[in-house]
């Protein structure tokens, strides 16, 4: 049997438990990852309150970054990576054969996809296989079909957990969301995927970046933040009247592309299509969870929008965050704010909504602190 080693493991419950696992046998067709810190991302919370409840315990955490420990014969010429390179994870598992995959579009993959039942780091039960496909654990079993990407010489693991949300900031902002000079962007929402956003559009050389947050403290300090990475303006709702500090702030052009990474409704669907000008381009990625009431699709006819929801990255943008993250461009590692060892995992992921660690941003787990 392999060494024993700990993992922070969701429960039905509601809860996290710090469980003993056994490293699994080498198989030619797999690998072992030796975690050296995993992100917290929004989307844990999520998986945190559901998924257990649904498909059983399971071991959370998919923006790994950590060493590769073991390396099968088979799985290695398909990796090209060696046992000791520090490698960042993609959360995905693609099939590697149908058109999505074979189009670059592999985040689109049904096997990719949790709510089809398909294997996907952070969002796979102790019932699958050997269970060991979260980043909140010491070691991590690497799949077959892993996406990799190697970690830039000197760049730290901390920092390095970073590159999937600014991934995501890049997909939108910039590859699909088209921003560019000139432009004015407006971002709804000043979290971890919101800023990301902010530093991509100040990457892409955005004349106006305008962040929108609630009146409240933490959002206030996350605007304060969205300055630090580049924004020009921000707007706290509740203190300020959004669509008419946004008039004001462009000479009543509005946005040349709005993106909605907020999360706490719908509300901000109806803002985003107000706020874009006509031809203008709106972006949805903030996860609702619930119907929108009364939504106007004749606005969008109007005004002649073009609206697209939007989920995850490509493997080309994690490429380009981790550069980004490696020369530390617009401050990006200032989003890293706070680190916590194994046994404080369910603290970090409350941290999410509220329930634990304030100022908190972007969080990672330690599993060896």
């Amino acid at each position: 049997m392999g060494q024993t080693f700990k993992a922070a493991v969701a429960m039905p419950n509601g809860t996290i438990e710090i469980q003993n696992f056994q490293t699994p046998e080498p198989k030619p067709d797999a690998g072992l990852l030796k975690v050296a810190v995993t992100g917290v991302c929004g989307s844990d919370w999520m998986f945190f309150q559901d998924f257990p409840k649904i498909q059983g315990p399971a071991i959370l955490g998919h923006e790994t970054v950590g060493y590769v420990q073991e390396v099968g014969a088979i799985a290695g010429p398909k990796w090209g990576v060696k046992e000791g390179d520090l490698v960042a994870l993609e959360e995905y598992l693609p099939c590697g054969h149908c058109d999505f995959c074979r189009s670059g579009d592999f985040r689109l993959c049904n096997a990719t996809d949790w709510r089809l039942g398909g294997p996907r780091y952070g969002a796979t039960g102790l019932n699958r296989g050997s269970g060991l496909w979260g980043g909140f654990a010491q070691y991590q079993e690497l799949h077959m079909n892993t996406v990799f990407h190697k970690v830039p010489a000197g760049l730290e693991p901390k920092y390095a957990a970073l590159a999937l949300p600014m991934s995501n900031g890049i997909e939108w902002t910039y590859l699909h969301g088209g921003a560019g000079p000139g432009q004015t962007v407006l971002i709804q929402g000043p979290g971890q995927q919101g800023l990301s956003c902010v530093v991509a559009a100040r990457e892409a050389g955005v004349d106006k970046i305008i962040v929108t947050g609630l009146n409240t403290p933490s959002d206030k300090k996350r605007l304060a933040m969205a300055k630090h990475l580049g924004a020009s303006h921000t707007v706290a709702i509740g203190d300020e009247d959004l669509l008419e500090s946004v008039a004001e702030i462009t000479g009543g052009q509005m946005a040349d592309l709005v993106i909605d990474c907020a999360s706490g409704g719908p509300a901000s669907v109806i803002s985003a299509i107000q706020l874009a000008r006509k031809k203008g381009r709106v972006i949805l990625g903030g996860i609702k969870r619930q119907k929108v009431p009364q939504f106007d699709s004749d606005m969008i006819i109007a005004k002649f929008l073009t609206v697209k929801g939007m989920r995850g990255h490509s493997y080309e943008s994690v490429e380009l965050a981790l550069q980004l993250i490696a020369g530390n461009r617009h401050n990006v590692r200032s989003m890293s704010t706070h680190m916590f060892g194994l046994d404080q995992t369910e603290y970090a992921i409350r941290s999410l909504v509220g329930e634990g660690a304030e100022d908190a941003i972007h969080m990672t787990i330690d599993p060896w602190k």
